[in-house]
């Protein structure tokens, strides 16, 4: 795959690689994909850009 590349600790890699095999995606880049889409869904659900950033303040993403 070509594009944007992510650069991740050995030690999350090897994590995020045990549950990519445990619930059978076929690679890692897969697993992350699903699970980042899924995460951006929930803030795209927000009705406002103040609400996005509340969400990313109580996660604490932001401060």
């Amino acid at each position: 795959m070509f594009g944007p590349k992510v650069k991740l600790s050995n030690e999350l890699y090897a994590k995020l690689k045990k549950y990519a095999d445990l619930a059978g995606y076929s690679s890692v880049e897969e697993f992350v994909t699903h699970t980042l889409e899924k995460e951006v869904a929930q803030f795209e659900q927000g009705d406002s850009e103040e609400d996005i950033k509340a969400k990313l303040q109580g996660l604490g993403y932001i401060s």
